[in-house]
């Protein structure tokens, strides 16, 4: 969906700075065309929630020469450009976070550009560049390291269809099938 300046403005609530906010929006938009503008809630530390304009999407890092695709969220607070947006990196199912310098372990985007942000010097394209060169340095996130396949075999075993059976002295056998159809013997009750 193409976002004008106009559409922006009009998803702001009052308390925002409608024209500066949307035009910091909509050239980071320009650069960063995976992002989307969207009013979303926000939880806060102390579990104050708040509903707060979000960029959110991937912006594009280059590491060892090849780009990847960092799922970022960029929390843009009614005080902005004041002070500087709260960054999270939004891993996707596959990924894991890597705290290191610039991340926290629950994702938050820890950079000396946000800490040091100056209302008229800093914005959002500015920022989202920062964070390019620093990502390409020290990437946020890795993919989840593959299951194991031992662990794979035994999950494969236990969604197989198990019997309870009585053994011949009256005791309870678990009997699982065998991949050739014939039952194999498990395991024994041992309070026989």
């Amino acid at each position: 969906m193409p976002y004008s300046e106009n559409s922006i403005k009009k998803m702001l609530p009052k308390s925002y700075l409608h024209k500066l906010v949307a035009h910091d929006i909509y050239v980071a938009k320009a650069y960063f065309k995976t992002l989307v503008p969207m009013m979303d809630k926000y939880v806060y530390n102390d579990g104050t929630m708040k509903e707060l304009m979000s960029l959110t999407g991937t912006i594009p890092v280059k590491y060892d020469d090849k780009i990847y695709n960092i799922p970022m969220c960029l929390w843009i607070e009614e005080s902005y450009p004041q002070t500087a947006p709260i960054c999270y990196i939004r891993p996707t199912r596959e990924m894991m976070i890597l705290k290191g310098n610039y991340t926290s372990s629950n994702g938050e985007v820890e950079l000396p550009y946000l800490e040091e942000w100056k209302s008229g010097e800093c914005d959002l394209v500015s920022l989202l560049q920062v964070m390019q060169i620093m990502f390409g340095d020290c990437p946020p996130v890795c993919m989840q390291p593959p299951s194991e396949p031992e662990h794979d075999s035994c999950r494969l075993q236990l969604q197989r269809q198990a019997d309870v059976l009585p053994n011949a002295d009256g005791c309870l056998c678990l009997s699982l099938p065998r991949d050739d159809g014939q039952p194999f013997l498990q395991a024994y009750e041992t309070n026989c």
